[in-house]
């Protein structure tokens, strides 16, 4: 397995930002994808992707192989869950490596949350999804979306070798769309993917990433 990029890389944090003040969107009012509700919030805040990561995603989609479709699971996240996720996975590593470091621990929680003055699913650049068949049937791709480390054994890791010939396939299909339509894969989570996030700037030499961190209620609210 090639060596991964961790989110807590200081080379990512040193990536700058400038904003182009895209706004946010709504992936529900668009049809032609696949929308799930399982991360679904009361302010509806998981369905809201910047415009140009959602024309991507439709792209990534006629890319697909006949009989794929892109199931979207979550977009935004507002900062102060994405805290709460950093901090809670944060304390379950603790507890259960009491001899690590505050840095050691940064760093093994970034494998499955984004620290979150860093975290793309803020800047509503970052979108988890998974495959679907032409009847909207969810499809097997190795792991739970969500699966951590620990208890998957590592197989979340999008290259991961522990999971069946049928799921690398998939993978290997829905990566090779999301990659030809512009998107980069944060490789320790299958399902994770963004673009003009920091994460997608260092990996593409862009000079700085296009979306930071974004209040939902302030985007809705600006005039276009």
């Amino acid at each position: 397995m090639a060596e991964i990029t961790l989110m807590s890389d200081p080379r990512v944090a040193a990536v700058p930002v400038s904003e182009c003040g895209e706004p946010l969107t709504d992936v529900r009012h668009t049809p032609r994808l696949l929308v799930d509700g399982r991360a679904a919030d009361p302010a509806g805040a998981y369905a809201y992707l910047r415009q140009g990561l959602l024309e991507r995603l439709l792209a990534a989609q006629s890319a697909l192989p006949p009989g794929l479709r892109l199931l979207f699971i979550e977009g935004y996240r507002p900062p102060e869950l994405q805290r709460h996720y950093f901090e809670r996975y944060s304390a379950r590593l603790r507890a259960a490596h009491p001899a690590w470091s505050e840095a050691e621990i940064r760093a093994a929680a970034s494998r499955y949350v984004s620290p979150p003055e860093l975290a793309p699913h803020s800047a509503g650049a970052a979108v988890d999804l998974t495959l679907a068949d032409a009847d909207g049937r969810e499809l097997d791709m190795g792991t739970p979306w969500d699966a951590t480390p620990e208890e998957s054994a590592r197989a979340c890791y999008t290259e991961a070798a522990n999971i069946p010939a049928e799921a690398r396939a998939r993978r290997d299909a829905l990566g090779a769309a999301l990659t030809s339509a512009g998107l980069v894969n944060y490789p320790t989570e299958w399902w994770h993917w963004s673009y003009g996030d920091r994460y997608w700037a260092l990996h593409t030499g862009a000079p700085a990433a296009l979306y930071g961190p974004r209040d939902l209620a302030e985007s809705l609210t600006e005039t276009p």
